[in-house]
């Protein structure tokens, strides 16, 4: 238990039609202090944005996705967010948001391996 290490995670949503409140989820943003340590890992499934909305491009939606990966990086690419310390970054991917791409409520846990925590939730939530 002593190689282990608070983090904390959302998943994250695609929300087609904001209005309807439906989604699916489509990746997570993991975050660990100790470790310094902050991930995304996501995936659209193309059939399943279909079913949800006809109108949403999925390269549209990669592509904002892909921004999120260069915050988590800390890439100059990322912007502004991008500079800011890993727990900001962090708090900002996670804050909630009226918008297609949104994020879930924090949730947190114990990990000795943010990396393989973020592939486990992944694979438990998204695929």
């Amino acid at each position: 238990m002593q190689d282990k290490v608070t983090f904390e995670y959302a998943i994250i949503r695609i929300v087609p039609k904001v209005e309807r409140e439906e989604f699916f989820n489509v990746g997570v943003i993991l975050f660990s202090k100790r470790k310094k340590y902050l991930g995304i890992k996501y995936r659209i499934d193309p059939k399943k944005l279909k079913t949800f909305s006809e109108e949403i491009e999925i390269d549209l939606l990669n592509s904002y996705l892909h921004a999120w990966e260069l915050i988590c990086k800390g890439d100059p690419e990322g912007g502004a967010i991008g500079k800011l310390d890993l727990a900001d970054r962090f708090r900002w991917l996670a804050a909630s948001r009226s918008t297609v791409i949104q994020s879930s409520q924090t949730h947190s846990g114990l990990c000795s391996d943010p990396l393989k925590e973020l592939e486990d939730i992944f694979n438990r939530y998204v695929l």
